[in-house]
């Protein structure tokens, strides 16, 4: 018989996992929280459960997501073994976690401190699991000798125009196909 914290546990992943859903389809500026109860088939105090405003319950949400996609990213590439498909992988599971954002999703984020804020928490979060990668790579024979903290903030910096959808316009590639683009280039810099 499933406990109550327990029933209570997976009541709140499933709300956290709904919200964040939605925000990835549609953003978040433009809904209430009478508007997010209501998608979401819930009450207001329930929301209230989950955080004590909309913009606590945006942050908490983006934190989710944050988590969630950083558990997929390392699930793709724990069963991979060469530096440089490590990377490669890595940068493109990035990039098709990211994939599920709307436009409107990204701009909310950019335009919401607190949003953004721990978007890029988690870009030098993933600028810093490059550099380790990197640092392995060169360690392993793989990679010639380089500066593994100026390439990952050379990731971060193109993470960060990416999110921000400057590489979109100034060359129409989608976000997943600009990671892609970026772990070519990153792991081509770097092989020995």
């Amino acid at each position: 018989m499933e406990s109550r914290s327990s029933f209570a546990t997976v009541r709140r992943t499933e709300l956290f996992d709904a919200l964040v859903d939605l925000f990835l389809a549609e953003g978040f500026a433009h809904l209430t929280l009478d508007a997010i109860a209501a998608r979401l088939k819930c009450s207001k105090s329930t929301l209230y459960t989950l955080a004590g405003s909309k913009e606590q319950l945006v942050r908490a949400a983006t934190v989710h997501f944050f988590r969630r996609a950083t558990e997929l990213v390392e699930d793709k590439i724990a069963a991979v073994g060469e530096p440089q498909e490590r990377i490669t992988s890595y940068l493109a599971a990035v990039g098709e976690a990211l994939s599920v954002a709307s436009d409107r999703f990204m701009a909310d984020l950019d335009a919401f401190p607190p949003a953004r804020e721990v978007y890029e928490r988690n870009t030098r979060i993933a600028a810093r699991r490059v550099q380790e990668l990197i640092t392995e790579g060169v360690a392993a024979g793989e990679f010639r000798h380089v500066h593994a903290a100026f390439a990952a903030d050379l990731v971060a910096t193109m993470m960060v125009r990416i999110q921000q959808g400057a590489v979109r316009s100034s060359t129409d590639l989608d976000d997943a196909r600009a990671y892609r683009e970026l772990a070519s280039i990153l792991t081509n810099g770097v092989s020995a």
